[in-house]
């Protein structure tokens, strides 16, 4: 009987593929049984925004689904930038997740010298979740009663009206609308749109553009007047209100849209499961009627759809920002 012994060569070989076998079948077993502990919706914006709402009626549909509790983690402030690190520097593991809009994932290159994580290199793309507009709001006891009155009041008094923003989507409709009417009005920023609003409301400031989900209670509850949305065309939950296109301002059209990513490097697996959980509760009745509410479109895809939506966007976002003349920070 002949016995064959492994070289010393071939036995470390053994060892190594072993080992990277091993490695490989880690995260392969953790992703089998994902989820088993809680997830973390992180949102880059103060609790009431547009993009809170969101998460918090997609979180409980997910929760549902998954089993396990979601958790809204609002780091809001620095236009995402607190939020968005947080999660590219998370473990890939699917715990983390970010749920986010086009201000971290397009607009931020474009409106700073830098930015501190890289939006596409930094992140997993799981799905795009919902598209929407904005309406141009001032106070109810403001001057202005359309769009047009506010636009004469501006060209009256360069450079003393004011606008707020509490994001990348809600500052450039304001610089955009500033370049397409030829006014001279002056920009406030804020850390997030809630914030912007009770300051519209107290008065601060003349107008700004909000998110739906946040502007159209405003202005439901009579705390604000809307002169205009900003899409192509009028939200159902604002039927009378025209569009800014409609309102004087030809060619106007500026929306945003709500998503859902991983840091770099989640399991396939992994994003796999939460694509089907997000696609899920995109069909679920209580997303169904926040959509409606709020004028929202459903705009689920896969993770290859919004990866390629998010690389046309950013071109997109760049034409607009640079047409508005926008220089960056």
């Amino acid at each position: 009987m002949i016995l064959f012994r492994p070289s010393r060569r071939a036995a470390t070989t053994a060892l190594m593929l072993s080992a990277a076998a091993l490695a490989m079948a880690a995260p392969l077993a953790q992703a089998q049984d994902y989820p088993s502990k809680p997830i973390t919706l992180v949102v880059p914006f103060a609790a009431g925004s547009g993009t809170d709402q969101s998460a918090r009626v997609y979180g409980q549909a997910v929760s549902d689904d998954l089993k396990v509790p979601v958790v809204v983690d609002n780091k809001g402030g620095a236009s995402g930038f607190i939020a968005a690190q947080h999660v590219a520097k998370a473990p890939p593991d699917g715990y983390t997740v970010f749920i986010t809009t086009n201000t971290t994932q397009v607009a931020n290159p474009y409106l700073f010298k830098t930015v501190p994580y890289d939006p596409v290199k930094d992140f997993t793309p799981i799905a795009l979740l919902a598209k929407g507009q904005m309406l141009l709001l001032v106070r109810p006891d403001a001057p202005y009663k359309t769009l047009a009155d506010l636009l004469a009041a501006a060209k009256k008094r360069p450079g003393k009206l004011n606008f707020g923003s509490g994001s990348s989507s809600s500052q450039v409709a304001g610089e955009l609308l500033k370049q397409m009417a030829g006014v001279d009005v002056t920009h406030v920023p804020y850390k997030s749109n809630p914030q912007a609003i009770t300051d519209l409301i107290g008065g601060q400031f003349d107008f700004m553009f909000a998110d739906a989900p946040t502007a159209v209670p405003q202005v439901q509850g009579g705390k604000l007047r809307a002169l205009a949305a900003s899409g192509a065309q009028r939200l159902a939950a604002a039927p009378d209100v025209p569009t800014v296109a409609e309102a004087g301002v030809k060619g106007y059209d500026m929306s945003y849209w709500f998503a859902i990513y991983g840091p770099a490097g989640l399991p396939p697996a992994v994003v796999k499961r939460l694509n089907a959980a997000f696609g899920k509760a995109s069909a679920s009745p209580e997303v169904q009627a926040f959509q409606a509410k709020t004028s929202g479109e459903v705009a689920f895809g896969t993770p290859e759809a919004l990866a390629q939506f998010q690389a046309t966007d950013m071109k997109k976002w760049e034409r607009v920002i640079r047409a508005a003349g926008i220089e960056p920070q």
